[in-house]
């Protein structure tokens, strides 16, 4: 009797198959009894109540269908998107498809962010290179190549803080 009453406890924590297709948030096949009027006792099980959504990833910029029990439904609204609801839950209650978007999220907010670095660092070069003034530039001129006269650095600070002092 302990045999079989270890092999049902087993089988509920067996991984439920059909959990790996979709966000089931934990929910598993619920196991009990029929009990009709005779008392004669059935088995029998309760499936999670899985809807088809389609919900829209603002990082990957793309509708997503997907599998969904109504409860991971009302969290994906309370944190405010799939993308948020994805980064936020742990493993294992994503699953093997929860776990293969996360992935994907995380691959694109990557590239995202490093193609903002390479606009700023961009920005900065093109303002390094036009921000020169006409003195620097003449210096820059100056210091690569050496026949152009020099230019009286003395003569450049005092003009320099003559016109801050002014301001």
């Amino acid at each position: 009797m302990l045999s079989t009453t270890s092999a049902i406890v087993q089988l509920a924590k067996a991984p439920f198959k059909r959990a790996q297709r979709g966000l089931f948030g934990g929910k598993q096949i619920q196991f009990g009894n029929n009990v009709p009027f005779s008392k004669t006792k059935t088995r029998r099980t309760w499936l999670p109540n899985v809807q088809t959504k389609r919900l829209f990833s603002e990082t990957l910029n793309d509708w997503i269908r997907l599998n969904m029990t109504t409860s991971v439904i009302r969290t994906v609204d309370k944190k405010g998107g799939l993308d948020r609801y994805l980064l936020e839950t742990r493993p294992d209650l994503l699953g093997a498809k929860g776990v293969e978007l996360r992935g994907k999220i995380v691959e694109a907010l990557k590239a995202k962010q490093a193609r903002k670095a390479m606009a700023t660092f961009s920005q900065q070069q093109q303002l390094n290179t036009t921000t020169l003034s006409s003195e620097a530039s003449q210096a820059v001129k100056a210091a690569t190549n050496p026949a152009t006269p020099t230019i009286n650095a003395a003569a450049t600070t005092t003009t320099v803080s003559q016109a801050t002092s002014s301001l």
